[in-house]
């Protein structure tokens, strides 16, 4: 066997293991998070892409559960810090501090850690702290790696935020700036439960034994399988399928379509095509195939780009949301931008 085919059977057996993977954290999760199938769906596409989320949603609809619920499925060392007002960049990163040999009575400037330096983090409410401190993330999140001092820190591998907020309340809110927007794979919007979801939920918190969630992975079977998840081979029509649909939404572009123009502002930047590649890539594997498909793109479109895309004022006046803009772009947007047509075809 050669050495090609042999890389290629290994990637398959992984591809099987992933797939495996994402059964058995989903079924852990849903022992104490009844429905949201397509918010958990998200979050582990966005984990095994080494996605950062942003989860927005009315408080309630444990947004936080799940996430503490995941990361207990996958044996990851979890901080949560509830942002505030007075919460300080320094209280996310960590500080130097004066620290005294009691033995010489030296004294030296010792790095004290911050809750950033773990595998999962959770900024629960994002919006509610000044940018300053929102933007003490940005090079944690972008490089995986916190400067202070001077000095250059890693954080821990993997390492994956998510950050919550409140999309209603904008009293004494901070709207996160769209350059700290950007670094977020997917804004996953939680919704409300269905009717039946909410009995379930009734009758689960009316028992006296919460479910225990059990890990199912460790940090290195999740950094070998996010390597997997960039091995997958993309066609040359998927990736410009993916540009095309990304390009259709800057206003200033010939082939942006006449609503796109009369309803944003501006459209996404190009790291928004590198999530909906990342993110198909993920989907297909989960899926059990090693090659992505029109429809993986489709189903990363909303999450990557709802938060990338900024209706103007008249497009607001009239109730037309990112979501709606994002599903009329893939009804209008060919899967295959290069192919003509045959005349009466």
């Amino acid at each position: 066997m050669s050495d090609n085919t042999a890389g290629q059977t290994t990637d398959v057996q992984a591809a099987e293991q992933l797939k495996d993977a994402y059964d058995r954290i989903t079924a852990e999760m849903h022992k104490v998070i009844v429905g949201q199938d397509a918010v958990i769906d998200q979050l582990i596409v966005a984990l095994f892409s080494r996605g950062h989320c942003l989860l927005t949603g009315v408080p309630g609809l444990a947004k936080t559960l799940m996430i503490s619920s995941l990361a207990k499925t996958l044996s990851l060392d979890f901080n949560r810090v509830q942002f505030t007002p007075d919460l300080m960049p320094t209280d996310i990163t960590g500080t130097e501090i004066l620290q005294e040999d009691r033995a010489t009575g030296a004294r030296e400037l010792v790095f004290r850690a911050g809750p950033v330096f773990c595998n999962v983090l959770l900024a629960d409410e994002i919006n509610r702290t000044p940018p300053r401190t929102q933007a003490a993330l940005l090079e944690a999140m972008q490089d995986r790696q916190v400067t202070s001092g001077g000095e250059r820190r890693a954080l821990p591998d993997p390492f994956f935020v998510l950050a919550t907020q409140n999309p209603i309340e904008q009293e004494g809110t901070y709207p996160l700036p769209e350059a700290q927007l950007d670094r977020f794979m997917f804004n996953v919007v939680v919704d409300y439960p269905t009717h039946q979801d909410e009995i379930e939920i009734l009758r689960r918190t009316a028992e006296l034994e919460p479910a225990e969630v059990n890990a199912v992975m460790a940090g290195d079977q999740i950094l070998s399988l996010q390597g997997l998840v960039r091995r997958v081979p993309v066609a040359d029509d998927m990736l410009e399928y993916a540009t095309a649909l990304v390009r259709a939404t800057r206003t200033d572009q010939p082939e942006a379509p006449e609503f796109i123009k009369q309803n944003l502002q501006w459209g996404a930047g190009p790291r928004a095509g590198q999530y909906l590649i990342l993110g198909a890539k993920a989907r297909a594997v989960i899926r059990g195939r090693m090659h992505v498909s029109a429809e993986d793109i489709q189903r990363a479109a909303r999450p990557v780009l709802r938060h990338r895309i900024l209706t103007n004022y008249s497009a607001q006046a009239e109730g037309i949301s990112p979501d709606d803009i994002i599903d009329r772009l893939l009804e209008q947007i060919p899967i295959h931008p290069n192919t003509v047509v045959a005349a009466g075809a």
